[in-house]
């Protein structure tokens, strides 16, 4: 099986001030454990194109995309909201980020690759259609879901959320289109205090309370998101692979392990594997605990290699 790690060196230069959580020091404690386990010589090395305005539009407001743009500084900082900040580089991180997501699409699609990990940053599933937030300023998944379906006429694409966070913006984006079912687990009560009461024929939201560990969050997945994911048959899973949810993670509340990255990693893999051709994008939202961050995706790669 062949597995493709998509990232950019821009993506490195984007960065929203001294102690932010969201560093860059992310990519590298990824790449650093890749590289300790051995992973990284097995993975094929791909550098992430930027973003098209048209993949962008699709996804979002004309007018919001063209406010980043505008938005974007030459010197000093821009905010976007009391989170999320732009530097200098921050426009072409964020371009490369969803550019990440598009060139993974085509890989998997065309074969080169049964499966791709972005390791891309700004993160995406808080971006909304017309709003950044939360770290986020475009949405990754939602624009390389928005290019399977252009491009590629899939009509069943399927996207599952196992951050800390509600993926509130990817299911803004979504929420009325059937030709996507939207899986997320998330703590709740908890930022951005959406997704408890929205439930529909391709939503499901499973909230988790704080303290939640790995066999409840495994409970959540095997009751909830496997039977729809079973029946809805995707011909593409895309992973919202968030890992803030870590027991060492304390952005969040929550008590998974590397070991439960893993097993629903296989889960959604075996779906992927009857239905999709084993066909999976995953692409990385959040993880700020910089050791369990690495550690995790590394026991994501590994299940996604089967």
């Amino acid at each position: 099986m062949t597995i493709c790690l998509i990232s950019h060196p821009d993506c490195a230069l984007h960065e929203m001030g001294a102690h932010h959580p969201e560093c860059p020091e992310r990519l590298g404690s990824i790449q650093n454990q890749l590289i300790t386990s051995g992973l990284d010589y097995v993975l094929l090395h791909h550098e992430a194109p930027l973003a098209s305005r048209e993949q962008l539009y699709r996804v979002h407001d004309t007018d919001y995309v063209e406010q980043i743009f505008q938005k974007a500084p030459e010197f000093d900082r821009a905010w976007l909201d009391p989170d999320t900040s732009m530097n200098p580089h921050s426009l072409g991180a964020a371009l490369h980020a969803a550019g990440a997501a598009v060139q993974a699409v085509d890989l998997v699609m065309s074969g080169q690759s049964s499966a791709a990990f972005c390791n891309v940053r700004p993160p995406g599933h808080h971006a909304e259609h017309n709003a950044a937030m939360g770290f986020c300023i475009f949405n990754n998944v939602a624009v390389g879901a928005a290019h399977a379906m252009q491009a590629h006429q899939l009509k069943r694409v399927a996207i599952v959320d196992f951050d800390v966070h509600h993926g509130n913006g990817t299911e803004d984006i979504f929420r009325d289109n059937p030709d996507v079912l939207f899986c997320s687990t998330f703590q709740h009560p908890f930022y951005p205090h959406t997704g408890a009461e929205m439930d529909s024929e391709h939503t499901v939201n499973v909230p988790l309370s704080a303290g939640a560990d790995g066999p409840a969050f495994r409970s959540a997945v095997e009751m909830q998101w496997l039977p729809r994911l079973e029946a809805f048959k995707p011909e593409l899973i895309f992973i919202s692979a968030g890992f803030d949810a870590h027991l060492e993670d304390d952005m969040g509340g929550l008590g998974l392990q590397e070991k439960d990255y893993a097993w629903v990693t296989e889960e959604i893999k075996k779906i992927a594997d009857r239905h999709a051709d084993g066909r999976i994008v995953s692409v990385l939202e959040g993880g700020y605990a910089l050791s369990a961050l690495g550690r995790s995706v590394v026991a994501h790669i590994k299940a996604l290699l089967g």
